[in-house]
């Protein structure tokens, strides 16, 4: 299996020339260009409507739960905005996991409530919100929870001076568990599996040696590239199997019965002896030969599963004896059995143009019992054949093109 390429993350950086290099860098330009998002219609509209009722109903439970302590809290805080895009936006990220939602929030808020009392033994303002913000990454990276929106709760807890340890609970804690519950229900409703399942190597076990290569070469990739990604490994893993795969069945569907045919051909003709034929099969190492007319159109063929058939091999006791004797030409006139192919050959025989595609033959090979196809050209004329030894090395070629 050809193993994709990963440039290395400076791989394709210019060389640098003064502290100017990246003005004149075209790539550096162009990536200030929004990348394109490769979804249509129905799924902009599956986010959008999911992130409107994530939101509704998140909003609308946490106002109904207000009361007593609680009304002097808000009921829902910006930053759920940003959640809701990513758990209705990308519900396979890992960022946008229960965990990283609930978790990420929560301990963000800690964090950032934790900064205000800081703050005012800090006696700068500044300093207090980007320890805060420093200091929500840093725990939601050590505990497996990032969730960008976290890092923006931390700072509007210190922007906001708001130091009661009860928001943390009500409404961060609280809107992050509903709108987890929303995106579970709505997600999973519209096709979208959530909680997506996020499995560790030793977890998916390789299925062949080729697979176990594999996947060490995409962690050897991974630790090297060293950066967050939101996506997972066992997508990240998935996406590059299905698009090899993809690759391989258009490398296939573009291979013609001309491409791989072999087209040194043994033929024989309707009166070859039996015997000839036979030293033919043995000579050559082959199982088959096509039968031409004059004109060299296929008119038969014979194989070794005819001779065996003309020479009532079903019972194997005498095997030799029989054999000998079916391919051993009659001296007389007369014979009481087939002296020459014509009389042995498979005349219903199954052909195909040269111009065919390969992968319409697959199912002729596989389900029919079938091992060698002929293959003719212009005016129906014998030109190839192809046999089962032929169609595993070309699909052999196309799933592995360097080899």
């Amino acid at each position: 299996m050809t193993r994709p390429a990963f440039p290395a993350p400076h791989a394709q950086r210019a060389p640098r020339s003064g502290g100017l290099w990246l003005l004149a860098c075209p790539a550096w330009w162009r990536a200030f260009v929004p990348a394109r998002t490769r979804i249509d219609s129905r799924e902009r509209l599956r986010i959008l409507a999911g992130t409107l009722i994530g939101v509704f109903l998140t909003g609308l439970l946490c106002h109904l739960m207000g009361g007593g302590v609680l009304d002097r809290l808000p009921w829902l805080i910006a930053p759920l905005g940003a959640s809701a895009v990513l758990v209705f936006a990308l519900p396979a990220g890992p960022m946008a996991q229960p965990w990283a939602v609930v978790g990420g929030n929560t301990l963000s808020a800690l964090v950032g409530i934790a900064g205000v009392h800081g703050g005012h033994l800090l006696g700068a303002p500044e300093v207090a919100a980007a320890l805060a913000v420093g200091s929500a990454l840093a725990l939601m990276l050590t505990l497996r929870c990032l969730h960008p929106p976290g890092a923006a709760i931390a700072l509007m807890m210190v922007l906001g001076n708001i130091g009661n340890p009860w928001f943390a609970l009500y409404p961060v804690l609280i809107n992050s568990v509903f709108l987890v519950l929303a995106g579970i229900v709505y997600n999973n409703a519209t096709g979208r599996p959530y909680p997506h399942m996020q499995l560790t190597p030793s977890h998916s076990a390789p299925s062949s040696a080729s697979d176990g290569v594999f996947e060490a070469d995409l962690d050897a990739v991974l630790k090297h590239y060293n950066q967050v990604l939101d996506v997972s490994r066992d997508d990240l893993k998935s996406l590059l199997a299905q698009t090899q795969l993809r690759a391989y069945e258009r490398k296939l569907a573009e291979v013609r019965c001309a491409d791989i045919m072999s087209r040194d051909l043994v033929t024989v003709e309707f009166g070859t002896p039996l015997q000839e034929a036979w030293a033919l099969l043995r000579e050559r190492r082959i199982k088959a030969l096509p039968v031409v007319d004059r004109t060299g159109r296929i008119a038969g063929i014979v194989t070794l599963a005819d001779f065996m058939r003309a020479a009532n091999l079903d019972v194997y006791e005498g095997f030799d004896g029989k054999l000998r004797q079916l391919i051993r030409a009659t001296a007389s006139v007369y014979s009481d059995k087939p002296e020459v192919v014509g009389q042995i050959m498979t005349r219903n025989v199954r052909v195909a143009g040269e111009k065919r595609r390969l992968v319409e033959l697959l199912a002729l090979f596989g389900s029919t019992g079938h091992h060698h196809i002929p293959i003719i050209g212009e005016g129906e004329r014998l030109v190839g054949m192809i046999t089962q030894s032929d169609l595993v090395a070309a699909l052999g070629r196309a799933a592995n093109p360097a080899a």
